[in-house]
This record gives structure tokens, sequence and C-alpha cells, in this order.
């Protein structure tokens, strides 16, 4: 039998007055691939960071290490979501800055980025490999911020394979990568594990590499249960959504006029320094249509909605009209806004996360990153209804930085709802969310489409995830649909 590696035992975690990790005890031996599963909130990412020595705790954490402090320097933690610096090593970047050429110059390439990091490391990958393995080669002169969410992904994992650590632990890294990244990423984290490289995955029963021989499951602050992965992956296997089956909010703050097309675009192209993102889209999307958009990590589907939500100026330089309006017609960005209920790894990313679960939801009546005007006592009690109907009343008054990722992309779900808009353009609102979660979100999609004849726009790199409206598809690859 392997020595030890971790042994945990009877480990607590209180933050903000809530104990969120609750009597965690678990062996961890030296060779032994270990996958963490539960529900959002179970406290997976507290206890990851926790291993990391970046909370407080209470209980015992042993080893074959002579000093904790010092093992846990060497513990690599690669958060689900990933911030960084610009030129002038800050960190407050706003949304649409990635769809602005002058503003995005001033953060640095993803070669500049590397350029930190050794060329070799000691599992066997040099710098040049993971380039190559991880499909970077053609982004190396592209500025971070203009990295899609699945390229900034393949980026954050690379940097993690080369920095020195005795422990590797991986939140959520397959969240945004494309069919063929997830692939990819399941072959480099098996031959990791032939080569001794000590892992902990974060992950779902869909996206676990077959070198993860164990399971532990986390429920309210424990580990419930302890497995091999098929077990778990029968256990999930036809569950249906508990949540999300009351009847919708009976207030409906906004009246919209009619149209015919939610969304028309002729011969859009879109370029930055002579490169094209997209290139001769011609797309119309009819009202009450449910559209499936797909393509692989940087083939242009966020530029493409960036068009559709008011966020990228180039859309003035092309011919595209929304909801039957020409852009550049004298619309305001507040016109096309009010009609659109938005969602995306990225606006999750850049959203203020001095909010409360409150005020995050109470922004989508005004579309703000942020609460910056008082509510009616009827938008008030729109508010409180969104929170009781989605199941978060106790979160009420609490930060979205203090609340599991997964409940922070359910919050923000029913923010781009909760003015019942008439386009949904959702995309992958189904990260960070576990299977339970995601069913409740198929359904909830389902339901409003067909109770406001809502169009939709719906973004996923799994099939398993469209909900059962979607009607319609368009497939982008290299900025041109296929």
């Amino acid at each position: 039998m392997e020595p030890i590696l971790l042994e945990l035992e009877g480990l607590e975690v209180n933050l903000g007055g809530k104990k969120i990790l609750n009597g965690i005890s678990l062996e961890i031996r030296k060779g032994d691939q270990w996958v963490i599963l539960g529900a959002s909130g179970s406290g997976k990412t507290v206890l990851a960071r926790t291993l990391a020595g970046k909370h407080f705790f209470q209980g015992i954490i042993t080893g074959s290490f002579e000093d904790l402090e010092s093992f846990q320097k060497k513990v690599l933690l690669v958060d689900q979501q990933h911030r960084f610096k610009d030129l002038s090593n800050q960190s407050d970047f706003y949304y649409q800055q990635r769809y602005n050429a002058h503003d995005s110059s001033g953060t640095i390439t993803v070669l500049e980025d590397l350029a930190a990091y050794p060329e070799n490391m000691v599992t066997g990958f040099c710098k040049e490999e993971l380039i190559g393995l991880f499909r970077l080669q053609e982004l190396l002169s592209e500025p971070l911020i203009q990295l899609s969410n699945g390229e900034n992904k393949r980026l954050q994992i690379v940097k993690a394979l080369l920095t020195d650590h005795s422990l590797l632990i991986l939140d959520q890294p397959f969240t945004g990568l494309d069919v063929e990244g997830r692939r990819l990423l399941s072959g480099i984290l098996n031959r990791l594990s032939g080569m001794g490289e000590q892992m902990i995955l974060i992950s779902s029963t869909r996206d676990i590499p077959e070198c993860f021989r164990r399971v532990a499951l986390m429920a309210q602050g424990r580990i419930i249960r302890q497995g091999d992965p098929e077990e778990f992956r029968l256990a999930w296997t036809g569950m249906a959504s508990q949540i999300l089956l009351d009847k919708f909010p009976s207030r409906i703050s906004f009246q919209f006029p009619d149209f015919g097309y939610a969304v028309r675009m002729k011969h859009v192209n879109v370029r930055y320094e002579g490169k094209f993102v997209l290139r001769s889209i011609d797309w119309e999307v009819k009202k009450g249509s449910c559209w499936n958009l797909s393509g692989p990590n940087g083939a242009g589907k966020s530029t493409l909605l960036s068009l559709i939500t008011g966020d990228n100026p180039q859309a003035y330089a092309n011919e595209i009209y929304l909801f039957d309006r020409r852009r550049g017609t004298g619309e305001s960005i507040w016109d096309i806004k009010q009609k659109t209920g938005f969602l995306s790894p990225e606006l999750h990313l850049y959203f203020d996360r001095s909010s409360t679960a409150y005020s995050t939801l109470a922004s989508g009546l005004w579309d703000t990153i942020g609460l910056f005007r008082s509510l009616s006592e009827v938008q008030h009690e729109l508010v409180l209804e969104w929170l009781d109907f989605l199941g978060f009343g106790q979160y009420r008054n609490t930060l979205l930085s203090g609340l599991p990722a997964g409940i922070q992309r359910m919050l923000l779900l029913g923010r781009a709802m909760i003015k019942t808009p008439p386009l949904l353009v959702l995309d992958e609102p189904g990260q960070g969310l576990d299977q339970e979660h995601i069913e409740g979100v198929k359904s909830l999609i389902d339901r409003y489409c067909e109770t406001y004849g809502a169009t939709l726009i719906f973004v996923s790199h799994y099939q398993e995830e469209l909900p059962g409206c979607i009607n319609r598809f368009l497939r982008l690859k290299n900025g041109c649909i296929v």
C-alpha cells in the first residue's frame, strides 16, 4: 500500500459566521487521484482553498511532510475563474473592454505572460510542448483580455503545469472547454498521473478522466460518501430536477413593442489589427425562435453575441438590425439592452463582487454591473419574489463574492430574466452548476420561452445542456458559418 500523502481529520472552516466545512475527514495516498463531487454550495471549493492555505481551519492536516505551511505553499490551486492584471499591475477590467481595440492594448500578450515561467517542469513537459498540446501557438501574440473563455482556461492550466508544486488541485478545469479541448485535457491529466503527478479534481460526473479512481461526495460541508467514479455516474443517471417548480413571479416590469426579427445580420465582418474574427455572417433570428450557437473555442461566438448585446462598437460598421431597427439609427444602448436578457462567463467574471444577492438581481432591471439607483416598491417586491422563486431568499444580504460559484451563476441567470425581456442571450449558463441545477436551468428556460414567447440564443459546449425548446442551430468555425 502506498504511503499517505495527506490526511484530514475533523476539518472545520467558518466564513462570515457560517460553518462551511463541518468535520471533513479524508485519507489521500500517494498515487491516488481524487475527484471531489457535490452540489453547488456543498463546500468543494472551500476545501480546495483550505488545502492551499487560503482559509483558517480547525482540525488536523497531516501527511508525508515535515511542515504544513511549507507543504501548502506547494499546493497549486487552479481556480475556476481566472483574473489577470494589466501592464500597470491593475485588474479592474470592464466587460466590454475586450471588444474595444484601443482599450485592450493595455494587457500583456499570451507570450509575455508565459515568459515568466520556466522552460521545463519536473513532470517531463517543456513549455514549448505544452504550448503545442494546448493549441496556444496561434494565440501567443493575443492580449489576454481578448482570449475566449476556453482559450483563457487552456492558458491557465499551462501556467499551472509550469509551476513547481507537490499537489495540483483543479477546480472545474473543463469549464469553458470545447469537445476537443476536454478530450485533450483528459489525455494530458492521464499522462501526468502516469508520470507521478498528484492531483485532486473538482468536477462533475461527466468530466472525470480515467486516471481518477477515487471519489468523495460532499454535501453541506461534509464528505457523505466515498467510492469509485462509476458508482456516482450511475447514481446521477436520469436525475430529475426538484427545483424551480413554482410559477414565475407574477409581476412584469416592462412592456415591449412587437417585432418580426430579433436579429438580422447581412454580410457582417469583424476584425482587429487586420485579423478577421467574424467573416461574411448572414443570419436571421425570427421572433420566438430558439437557437443553439456552437463552435470550438475561439470560433467567434462571444464576438457575435457582443454585436447583439450592444457591447461591440463594430456593430455600427456593419448592417445589423435588432428588433427590426438598424444599428446606428439613433437608438441608445439602453434601447437594446432593455429588450435583452444576457448572461456569459465574462459577465460573471467582471461583475461587481461587492453586490449582494438582492442588488445582483435588481441590477437586471437596469442592465448595470451593480445597483446604482433606488427601486420602487413594486420593483422591490419583484426582486424579493425572484429571490424566493430561485430558492435564495436566505442570501438576500449576502455578498456575491461570499456565495458559491454555482449560486452566483443562478443569481445572474435570474438577473437576465427579471425584466421579462423578449430576447435571452445565454452564453454557457450551466457553467459552475451541479447536474441537478443544470436540469433545473433547462426546465426554467423552456418554461420561460413557452410562457412569454421569448426568442433564445443559447451557447453550450455540452449537448446535454441544451433546453428542449431549441429548434434552430448555427455553428461557427474560424469566424465563419459552417
